[in-house]
């Protein structure tokens, strides 16, 4: 109990009202929507690409075998060389014996059929390792740059531990089958996001259709390509272990969903498990703009500046997306650590809002100072440790 009084009495909480931000938005006719039904696969994520918030969640913090949608990861890894330029697209690496018989064509497995021995172009290898899942090419990929698959998994590792992807733990780059092999579907989602948003010119390989290599054609194996209006991506993954899953993400009328699953017995099932929940995860949920850019959403208190208070903004767009019928049992509070102690810097950030209710992820948005506030003169602050001295805080 006292560390709860001692942390309330530096912390600070405003309400805000969203009673009219919500009454401002159009009104659907059905004003409460039963929760949908639950899914039929396993380890289930729908997330806001925009805000990365999670909208859906069934055992989407439980690790589990990825199967080839690990092969996120592996390009990543390559993304970067190559924006580090370490690597180009025209970078040649050498089809190695191992590369070609544990995970090419006598492997049976996925692969883009890579002759032993021959050089192929960072270019190629990243196509097919994105569509159509060779194994082969992420290992070649992963011996080009690290010397050797395992070598590459120790940055695999380590990328994934800065990257926050605490259920991450990768033992091989293309996603077969291991008991130490494990990420889960929200930490996998949150993968997708990063490359969606940090390499979009890339990106838009996911959506290629098919791929040919040494006169043979594949196609991608994403059930919601060419089925789903707005699909533009990710990856599919099957294995013993895992059953059929997939990353699948979409953009529709401006706002992106990215949803995981896995465990499915079939492609087919897999293909309209897919179906369903980016159905659910743009008709189930409304985007609301609480506060635009700059606009004003409340002030902080200040001690002895040459101003009692400060007006707080966000520099960027508040918005939020809940479930239908959520959003109008929404609170929001400012929170920070004050009252707020000058010079206080112009954009300075100083506290956030905290928007918050029943069946809705909590969301934090970084609030800072409108205008810079200077430190009172010596009078002002003279009288305020005397009245200190007096009456107290």
């Amino acid at each position: 109990m006292k560390l709860v009084r001692a942390l309330c009495a530096v912390t600070i909480a405003v309400t805000v009202a969203l009673a009219s931000v919500a009454d401002a938005q159009p009104r659907r006719r059905a004003a409460q929507r039963p929760p949908p039904p639950p899914a039929i696969a396993q380890h289930v994520t729908i997330m806001d690409g925009a805000t990365g918030a999670i909208l859906a969640c069934e055992n989407c913090n439980e690790p589990m075998p990825p199967a080839s949608m690990a092969k996120l990861m592996t390009v990543l890894i390559v993304l970067e060389k190559l924006r580090a330029g370490e690597i180009t697209l025209n970078t040649r690496y050498t089809v190695s014996a191992y590369a070609w018989r544990e995970h090419g064509a006598p492997s049976g497995g996925s692969h883009m059929f890579l002759p032993v021995n021959s050089s192929v172009s960072v270019d190629d290898l990243l196509h097919g390792a994105v569509i159509v899942s060779a194994n082969d090419a992420c290992v070649v990929l992963a011996e080009g740059i690290a010397g050797s698959e395992q070598a590459f998994v120790q940055i695999m590792n380590a990328r994934a531990r800065a990257l926050g992807l605490r259920s991450a733990h990768f033992t091989n780059a293309t996603g077969l089958d291991d008991p130490d092999m494990r990420i889960s579907s929200a930490d996998l989602a949150r993968l997708a996001r990063y490359i969606i948003m940090n390499y979009p010119d890339f990106y838009r390989v996911y959506s290629t259709r098919e791929f040919t290599y040494n006169n043979r054609t594949q196609a991608n194996r994403n059930p919601l390509l060419g089925t789903f209006d707005g699909a533009d991506g990710v990856k599919t993954g099957h294995t013993d272990d895992s059953g059929y899953g997939m990353v699948g993400s979409a953009l529709v009328n401006g706002q992106r969903r990215i949803i995981v699953f896995n465990g499915l017995p079939s492609m087919a099932a897999r293909a309209s498990e897919a179906t369903r929940l980016m159905r659910s995860a743009f008709a189930d949920y409304d985007m609301r703009q609480l506060f635009a850019a700059n606009a004003p959403v409340g002030e902080a208190q200040v001690r002895l500046g040459s101003r009692r208070t400060v007006q707080l903004v966000s520099q960027q767009p508040i918005t939020i997306v809940a479930p239908r019928g959520v959003a109008s049992s929404l609170t929001a509070r400012i929170v920070y650590r004050g009252p707020l102690r000058p010079p206080i810097a112009q954009g300075a950030r100083v506290a956030e809002l905290v928007v918050e209710g029943p069946g809705f992820q909590t969301q934090r948005f970084p609030l800072v100072a409108e205008r810079k506030i200077g430190r009172a003169n010596w009078f002002a602050r003279a009288w305020e440790g005397l009245r200190l001295t007096l009456f107290g805080p």
